[in-house]
């Protein structure tokens, strides 16, 4: 059939417009595309940036533990492809516990999501992007990550440390001069110099050192004493003025309320709850230093920051551990058990594994009064250079009647790259070359729980 010339210069009119229309369109989605692959691109100052500020910056600024600063493009592009390769394999920022049990408010990792977008971005070729996208740079108080402390206690003389040898543990007492009882939320041990400081514990002595309340009974099964524990009761036995004086000792530091140690973070609690230090409290610095080859010298402090108004539980200090124990030379999945029983409700608020260089891992079962019974922490690549302490998201109620069981196992073979000495069995003490099983603890007793305006 043939068309009429009018009806086909319409056609074809109509027919040009269709096709410029498509190539509009073409035009349109190729320019579409090429955006959303530009947006698609992470670039520092949009994407990466705000995840190191969140997750990574804590540590990895100027004067703190880290090695290198993550605070601008600058400090962050020579690292880029090694800050692919941590955060991909895990390594980085560094967290043991086992996701399939509890929820943890310190929880340090990073999401699949954060994780993909650094991975894209050395991919990318770690562009820097516009600087005008870059959020403000977090503000820390400087040399604290708890903000400005609202007092500080330090070592009233520096300690000379030698060049070489074994130091023994060394105590050092300074007073508070708190005039008042002080409720504190939040604390932090600061070494003066952390190449020679191993670990700082914080011990605190009340005027008036009255008993707190019984809260839990240590169920312990039975193990042998180290050959230094059997020679001490000995002595102990024969000597009842040394039994005196290591009580008075004890008395004498106190309560062990803080700690820095590899890998620990500072304390800080949620709200409602809080530590008390009476007026007049004397603290104890335990401080464990190793020689550097080169003469130096230490001043340690630690940071108190004090809650505005009395909190609704008063938290405590305790630890669960188990002191009789024997790791045969050569055994590579030893395992050492602690109990604790409990004799009043209690409220749990984080919990901190403690090993030396044999620690494999950790596991934790609480039991409640009906038997029921569940895994309340599991750290199962327990690492002696990361101790940290496992808060609780939601602060853990315990029912008087529970039982929480803790096993620690050790690896004392020579397949133990860090193991000082797989022929000779370990037992207890202090000394990295020993071992302990230990675990710090932060409750409240439930009874003791306060009406306070937080709760109005």
């Amino acid at each position: 059939m043939t068309v009429p010339m009018r009806m086909s210069a319409l056609l074809g009119l109509v027919l040009v417009g269709s096709l410029a229309a498509a190539d509009g369109t073409h035009v349109q989605a190729a320019q579409g595309s090429a955006g959303a692959a530009a947006q698609a691109t992470p670039t520092f100052s949009r994407d990466v940036a705000p995840i190191l500020y969140a997750h990574c910056t804590n540590c990895h600024r100027p004067g703190e533990i880290a090695p290198m600063s993550l605070l601008t493009y600058q400090d962050v592009r020579p690292w880029a492809r090694a800050i692919r390769d941590n955060v991909a394999t895990g390594v980085m920022p560094p967290w043991h516990a086992d996701p399939a049990y509890g929820q943890w408010r310190n929880d340090r990792r990073l999401s699949a999501e954060e994780k993909d977008t650094i991975v894209r971005w050395v991919t990318a070729g770690a562009p820097e992007g516009d600087p005008k996208d870059l959020p403000k740079a977090p503000q820390y108080a400087e040399g604290w990550t708890i903000g400005q402390p609202d007092a500080v206690v330090t070592m009233t003389e520096e300690y000379a440390l030698p060049a070489t040898g074994e130091i023994p543990y060394q105590y050092f007492e300074m007073p508070t001069n708190f005039t008042e009882d002080k409720w504190v939320e939040a604390f932090e041990v600061r070494p003066g110099n952390r190449e020679a400081v191993h670990h700082v514990l914080v011990y605190a002595r009340a005027p008036e050192m009255a008993r707190p309340p019984q809260a839990f009974r240590s169920r312990n099964p039975p193990g042998p004493m180290s050959p230094t524990q059997q020679r001490e009761m000995a002595e102990v036995k024969s000597n009842p003025f040394l039994a005196m004086k290591l009580r008075s000792d004890a008395q004498r530091r106190g309560v062990l309320i803080a700690q820095i140690a590899p890998g620990t973070n500072p304390t800080v609690f949620g709200p409602g709850a809080a530590l008390r230090l009476q007026a007049g409290t004397v603290l104890t610095f335990q401080v464990h230093y190793t020689t550097t080859g080169k003469a130096a010298t230490d001043r340690s402090s630690i940071g108190f920051r004090f809650a505005k108004q009395p909190p609704v539980n008063e938290v405590r200090a305790t630890a669960m551990m188990n002191q009789r124990f024997m790791i045969p030379a050569g055994a590579r999945e030893h395992a050492v058990e602690a109990r604790f029983e409990f004799v009043e409700d209690v409220t749990i608020y984080s919990m901190a594994p403690h090993t030396h260089l044999r620690g494999k891992s950790w596991e934790y079962t609480l039991t409640y009064p009906d038997g029921r019974s569940e895994i309340i922490l599991a750290v199962p690549k327990y690492d002696f250079n990361w101790q940290t302490d496992y808060v609780f998201a939601t602060p853990l109620r315990v029912p008087k009647g529970s039982t929480l069981r803790s096993v620690a196992h050790y690896d004392n073979s020579a397949d133990n790259k860090a193991n000082p000495d797989p022929t000779r069995p370990v037992y207890w003490g202090d000394q990295t070359w020993e071992e302990m099983q230990y675990t710090g603890i932060m409750y409240s007793i439930d009874k003791e729980a306060r009406t306070t305006t937080i709760q109005r």
